[in-house]
């Protein structure tokens, strides 16, 4: 994740909001002759910012507006990405459709908002994309039955930084946003994605997942298990966030795979591993050793540490095993969280991805494959 800079931030504009707006300006235009340049639109909150645009063309029956993605001052993906709509005028009866253009994804697996087959413009930029034809419809006493089009220039090539493919959302981005309003570094469109993969998870009939810190990680427990894509949560430091929503929508089996570092701020009680919003203690890790039976030295040692790394190295020097201690208090502490929705284990990995400790509430060893 991209380092937060310092003084006052900027918000943005979701895809969602952008896509509404290229919409009321293509509508528009297709119904009065004319591009509203800025376009203004009313947000779920109230807001109403505009937007200029940077297409503008229309024919007998359809009309095609687009708008620059601004992310403000968050380290999104598909900040300066082109939103494009297209509008056309539908069937009778045919009432509001959408449609994925160039580089809008389609969902494929259940569990999400939509359902298999739909594009992936999510509920609420569709809400406010109807309000905006329904709107104008009344005003210029026009039909409701219209087909929007929204595309995304290299949206497919975007899509492969984002979680899409995992979520079963191919062939180019989402279109989301539930306000409209990007908050730089809220870390919700992340939180969001690791709700959307325990949603497919249990759509398909997963009863085990694993969640990782980090790619090391993720490659270690993902080998180990042998697991499918879908199998795999995208946690990073948000491992509160994740059991918080599986505590209220479980999966059977739940497995925690991290770096000594995460996973020691994990059993010190921290939910957010993010060394800027958590930080080892190092006299708890101190008492931590003593319970392990190392020495007065080695407790010393690890108070004057200066990160956790150094503090593993010393006890694996004198053949004390903190790792294992730390694996159990991690799986109790998010145990604690789950409120017992799920089994839960914690797997621990050095910076190789070899496992190093291993401690599991629960039969994990049943999804171990079986050697041949």
């Amino acid at each position: 994740m991209a380092r937060k800079p310092e003084g006052p931030l900027r918000k943005g504009w979701t895809t969602g909001a952008c896509a509404t707006a290229a919409t009321r300006a293509a509508w528009q235009a297709l119904l009065s002759g004319d591009f509203p340049d800025p376009v203004t639109i009313t947000l779920p909150g109230g807001e109403t910012p505009s937007f200029k645009l940077i297409k503008a063309e229309k024919g007998d029956d359809w009309a095609r507006a687009s708008v620059i993605k601004d992310a403000g001052d968050d380290p999104d993906v598909t900040h300066g990405a082109e939103i494009i709509s297209t509008v056309r005028v539908g069937k009778p009866g045919s009432g509001i459709t959408f449609h994925a253009g160039d580089g809008v994804g389609t969902v494929t697996k259940p569990g999400l908002p939509l359902p298999p087959g739909e594009p992936a413009i999510n509920p609420k930029p569709r809400e406010m994309m109807v309000g905006q034809i329904e709107a104008l419809c009344e005003q210029y006493g026009a039909s409701t039955d219209v087909e929007i089009e929204i595309s995304i220039p290299g949206g497919a090539e975007i899509a492969t930084k984002t979680w899409n493919g995992r979520l079963g959302i191919v062939g180019g981005l989402s279109v989301l946003g539930t306000t409209g309003i990007v908050i730089p570094f809220s870390c919700s469109a992340w939180i969001h994605s690791i709700h959307r993969g325990i949603d497919v998870a249990r759509a398909t009939g997963r009863d085990h997942v694993a969640s990782a810190t980090g790619k090391t990680s993720e490659a270690a427990i993902r080998a180990f298990y042998g697991l499918p894509e879908e199998a795999i949560l995208d946690m990073g430091d948000f491992v509160g966030g994740m059991l918080k929503y599986l505590r209220k929508n479980p999966i059977a089996f739940v497995s925690i795979a991290g770096g000594f570092a995460k996973l020691v701020k994990l059993a010190q009680g921290h939910l957010d591993l993010h060394s800027s919003r958590s930080q080892v203690d190092f006299d708890r890790l101190a008492g931590t050793i003593a319970a392990c039976g190392g020495d007065k030295t080695l407790q010393n040692q690890c108070r004057t540490a200066n990160t956790a790394k150094q503090v593993l190295e010393l006890c694996q020097a004198a053949d004390v095993k903190i790792e294992d201690a730390i694996a159990r208090q991690a799986c109790e502490s998010a145990r604690a969280t789950l409120d017992g929705a799920s089994a839960v284990e914690v797997v621990i990995t050095d910076r190789n991805g070899t496992i190093i400790a291993r401690h599991g509430i629960g039969e994990f060893d049943q999804f171990r494959p079986v050697a041949s």
